[in-house]
């Protein structure tokens, strides 16, 4: 591995430790902070955007992206949309085992016990948000792959990271860290995965 690979390798290391151990630190204060700036209007409009934000909506995007870069017979395209798919795969399984092994209750259940409490249905663990992770492993791809692209769609995982924080579904911590697990699920895909092929790919028609 190059130098200079290693050397991003730590900054992006570090960023993410002090954006971590951040979130942890603000968590009441912005769960309190959020809690006291309710509104009607605001509320209906964060639960349209948690429910169509989950999983099933980007597999959904992505199979209809994936399926018209198939039939236009665009290789390239059609790589990426299947590499934003895997990576989304594999951070909803990556969560899913995080979420069973550390049962946190989410904000909105009520437990004495902030963390590791009662093994609740995985419906009301809270760490980390599949929302985030989800959305984030699938944009993810497409920021490092095609960035003006993938930077225009960062709003869509920042708005349901926030809205998941809004109805009381996650703590802030929750969201960084799931928005940590998708992009390293991105990260590694776009690499080991999307990388490899088109560096295969330009050898042949070498």
């Amino acid at each position: 591995m190059k130098r200079s690979a290693v050397f991003y390798w730590l900054i992006g290391i570090v960023t993410a430790a002090i954006a971590i151990a951040a979130a942890f630190y603000f968590d009441d204060m912005v769960r309190n902070f959020i809690a006291l700036h309710q509104s009607r209007t605001v509320n209906n409009f964060m639960r349209n955007v948690s429910r169509y934000g989950d999983w099933p909506s980007h597999i959904a995007l992505g199979l209809l992206l994936l399926g018209i870069a198939w039939i236009r017979g665009s290789k390239k395209w059609t790589r990426i949309f299947l590499s934003m798919l895997i990576a989304l795969a594999i951070a909803g399984v990556t969560g899913s085992v995080i979420k069973r092994a550390i049962p946190r209750a989410r904000p909105s259940v009520k437990s004495e016990l902030r963390w590791g409490g009662p093994r609740f249905s995985t419906k009301f663990h809270a760490f980390p948000s599949a929302h985030m992770a989800a959305s984030t492993a699938f944009f993810g791809v497409l920021i490092f792959t095609r960035r003006r692209i993938g930077l225009a769609c960062l709003q869509i995982p920042i708005l349901i990271g926030f809205s998941r924080m809004y109805l009381g579904a996650h703590y802030l911590s929750d969201i960084v860290c799931a928005a940590m697990l998708g992009i390293l699920c991105a990260l590694l895909v776009t690499h080991f995965l999307l990388r490899q092929i088109e560096n295969r790919q330009s050898q042949i028609e070498n």
